[in-house]
């Protein structure tokens, strides 16, 4: 007891000096909240230029579209094979969505390799592999004569048009096959299937490993509106808005954006937050200048970032008393799972020098616990780094939705969030530091990308089916070139029949003379009231007209309701609520006096013998007619007639239709 005390007093002693030590030399890659919320400000222009029409084609962050419209919303149901190549490894499933609610997925899966030569080989090789591996998961499935939907997680910048076409843009990670770059992979694959000729594959869907991952996480929470990949490689995608995304037609609903943030950094937008070993790191990479952000932070390049500190603070004799060893030198002899081992909070120490050890540098205590030190400084800036990206798709996408409060969900994989042992906790407060008024859910993606990809197979199923069924259903109602012309005819056999005075009574399209005729030349002038009645609301308008040079139409109105019971009583009670209505519009104009022409939209079927005189078909319970003209009566409206029921006068002749 009193030695674990003795050795714990020791190493605080120890943490007090070399701590300050390290911190100092890597003070650049320790990041203030200030530069991270500016890190994550930078972000968000850039994915507005990756949006827009004419910034889109030179922004780094592409925010590609996916035409991934929808997440699961639990009716999936169906048998489908998912395929996922972006590692080095190939990994192939069979899906079985059901409607079970205690096992509504089933999968089996199988694991193929995908050896340096075939990723550095030509691209026809690369698809070959696939399309063999394929082949040999459906014999062993029994399933060769199937032809089951298809969808392909293929974790790489692509261009899309359409869900089931992706171009490659480019190879990142170690992926280099010639002659893919500028390809719709779907059809690279689907040439290589058909050549096999054993077997049929109905590719439905391509998406980004991401999209996998936000899809996988979909099916359990519909909430989950985002997706991120922490692992070899480091990307993210989300729902946006359709009306911001220039580059796709359409202004309702959403679309999944893939954003390909690996590539943040590439104008030089990052160039004061790099450091001389992320520097280091891009020339000896086989995509020089290309995907920086994606180097500074992922997984494939954590490990190599440490080994580099280390030997310059070696070289400087600041470790391992200026040792520097041939297998401390050689790239690739630090990864990044020994960064975690070293992180672990009880066993790390302990790890770190059977490491170093491994390494011929003869560490001691106080060597183990600055190196532990570096990593955690490398690990936190990657943390650090992804939460000011994620948390500007966060804000985004709050901003968006006008909301004080966003609440969504995360769903998140990659191998460096799953087995670092402080990386998620390092993650999950940096970016609620950044978007304070959020309620956050991260939620691990357990089933990986590639069951991601089958449940936007199973999407794009339901949605192809259910738009199917609404095809089937609206069929009677979609009308041929024949029969719209037959509908041609039969409408001019009615309108002249119609037109004619011995056919006019039985025709069903009446072509009522409405005793307009002309329309206006422009020399119109004068002060005019309107009414208007046709629907739920009665309008009164004062319309004022002016010619010449200067021609205007000033107009002023008011909308009085047509309560219910009126326009289901009488003729009488109708026209009444309408003469106090044009009452009171004159009280409101300050028009007590005035003797204005006025017109009457009268929006129902009427036979006319004048412009002013017409007789109602079908309104209300009553029949209706106005003739003299009703502008006669409200010429008075205001003066001597004023407070009079105007209706009183209009009734003898609104009970006495004219003959027609």
């Amino acid at each position: 007891m009193i030695a674990a005390q003795l050795l714990a007093y020791y190493f605080t002693e120890l943490k007090d000096d070399q701590l300050k030590k390290i911190d100092k030399y890597l003070y650049s890659m320790r990041f203030s909240d200030d530069t991270v919320k500016d890190i994550m400000n930078r972000f968000r222009r850039d994915m507005e230029n990756g949006l827009g029409r004419d910034t889109g084609p030179t922004a780094t962050v592409k925010m590609l579209p996916t035409f991934v419209r929808a997440i699961p919303d639990g009716s999936e149901k169906g048998d489908f094979i998912a395929l996922d190549l972006g590692g080095s490894n190939f990994r192939i499933l069979r899906v079985k969505v059901t409607q079970d609610k205690k096992q509504p997925v089933q999968m089996e899966s199988q694991v193929y390799e995908t050896p340096d030569d075939i990723i550095h080989g030509s691209g026809s090789r690369l698809f070959a592999h696939v399309a063999d591996c394929l082949g040999d998961f459906m014999e062993k499935q029994k399933i060769k004569d199937k032809k089951l939907p298809v969808g392909f997680t293929f974790s790489f910048p692509c261009a899309q048009t359409k869900l089931d076409e992706a171009v490659l843009l480019t190879w990142t990670k170690k992926f280099r096959a010639s002659g893919v770059e500028g390809m719709d992979v779907v059809n690279l694959l689907n040439r290589a299937i058909k050549k096999r000729g054993d077997y049929e594959a109905d590719i439905m869907a391509v998406v980004n490993d991401t999209v996998g991952t936000m899809m996988t996480c979909g099916f359990d929470d519909q909430r989950c509106e985002v997706g991120v990949i922490i692992g070899t490689g480091t990307n993210a995608c989300y729902m946006e808005e359709l009306r911001h995304i220039d580059q796709v037609e359409g202004d309702e609903g959403r679309m999944c954006i893939n954003t390909e943030w690996g590539a943040f950094g590439d104008d030089g937008s990052l160039e004061d937050i790099r450091t001389e070993f992320d520097r280091e790191i891009d020339r000896g990479s086989i995509n020089p200048g290309k995907q920086l952000f994606e180097k500074m932070a992922s997984g494939m390049y954590m490990g190599e970032l440490v080994r580099l500190i280390l030997v310059k603070m070696a070289k400087e004799g600041l470790l391992f008393e200026g040792r520097i060893t041939p297998e401390l030198l050689t790239k690739g002899k630090i990864e990044t799972k020994h960064v975690s081992a070293i992180e672990k909070s009880k066993e790390g120490l302990k790890k770190c020098m059977e490491i170093l050890t491994r390494l011929g540098v003869e560490p001691s205590d106080e060597d183990c616990l600055a190196v532990q030190h570096v990593c955690t400084i490398v690990s936190f800036r990657s943390a650090n780094l992804v939460a000011s990206t994620l948390g500007g798709i966060l804000a985004r996408l709050k901003e968006s939705k006008g909301v004080a409060r966003l609440r969504t969900t995360v769903g998140i994989d990659g191998s460096l969030y799953k087995m670092h042992p402080q990386y998620a906790r390092r993650l999950h407060k940096t970016v609620r530091r950044l978007v304070p008024d959020s309620d956050v859910r991260f939620l691990l993606s357990e089933s990986g990308s590639a069951k991601g990809a089958a449940m936007v197979t199973a999407v794009a199923y339901r949605l192809t089916e259910q738009a199917r069924q609404i095809q089937q259903t609206m069929a009677e109602f979609r009308l041929g070139e024949a029969q719209l012309l037959e509908v041609k005819k039969r409408m001019r056999q009615e309108i002249e029949r119609g037109l004619k005075k011995n056919s006019h009574q039985e025709a069903t399209v009446k072509m009522l003379p409405t005793f307009v005729r002309r329309t206006p030349d422009g020399t119109e002038n004068g002060d005019f009231l309107a009414l208007d009645l046709g629907g739920t609301n009665f309008r009164v308008l004062l319309v004022k007209i002016r010619s010449g040079k200067k021609r205007s139409v000033e107009m002023h109105n008011k909308i009085y309701a047509i309560p219910v019971e009126v326009m289901q009583g009488t003729g009488e009670e109708l026209f009444d609520h309408i003469v106090h209505c044009i009452s009171d519009f004159l009280d409101y104009m300050g028009m007590k006096s005035a003797r204005l022409p006025l017109g009457f939209t009268f929006s129902f079927p009427c036979h006319q013998t004048s412009l002013d005189a017409v007789r109602s078909l079908s309104v209300c319970q009553a029949v209706v007619t106005m003739e003299p003209t009703l502008h006669e009566y409200c010429l008075t409206l205001g003066n001597k007639d004023r407070g009079t029921p105007l209706v009183s006068k209009l009734l003898p002749h609104l009970k006495s239709p004219p003959s027609s």
